[in-house]
């Protein structure tokens, strides 16, 4: 069971609740396959610095990400800096994200261009399983480099 509470006391006594960032609810799940944060609500300028900070604490040594926006009803033209320091800080972190866009969010990309700027998938269980598919395709090469020396 999930709670879902604007009190920011409530969310520290359980670890998946949601987080309400004015107007928009976080909250952030880790699988054995990727941390999913996921938004739901409307993303705007008055919010937007609250919610890239929060979301930047999932952001896990060896752990992918992935941006569920799927929930996302409004997204301002400055939501897209939420894209643009996830994928900086990913990168730097050297992990692999994906967003799940919201129909707001993919035509606010498009309005700007920047819809193949980001690594997308249709939804969670797709996501999640790209992951899964590329940690066995890297199983089996090292499982064949492993042979080649034995």
């Amino acid at each position: 069971m999930t709670v879902s509470t604007p009190d920011t006391n409530l969310a520290s006594r359980y670890p998946n609740a949601a987080v309400d960032c004015g107007g928009a609810r976080i909250r952030a799940h880790c699988h054995h396959l990727a941390t999913v944060v996921t938004i739901r609500g409307a993303i705007d300028a008055v919010n937007i610095d609250r919610i890239t900070e929060y979301t930047r604490r999932f952001i896990l040594a060896n752990s992918p990400v992935v941006l569920d926006l799927s929930g996302v009803t409004s997204f301002a033209a400055v939501g897209i800096s939420l894209l643009y320091v996830l994928d900086e800080d990913c990168g730097a972190a050297e992990l692999e994200w994906t967003l799940i866009p919201s129909h707001a969010v993919t035509e606010r990309l498009r309005g700007h261009g920047d819809e193949a700027m980001f690594p997308m998938a249709r939804s969670v269980p797709h996501a999640l399983r790209h992951f899964a598919d590329e940690i066995t395709t890297r199983r089996e090469l090292l499982l064949a480099l492993i042979r080649k020396t034995a």
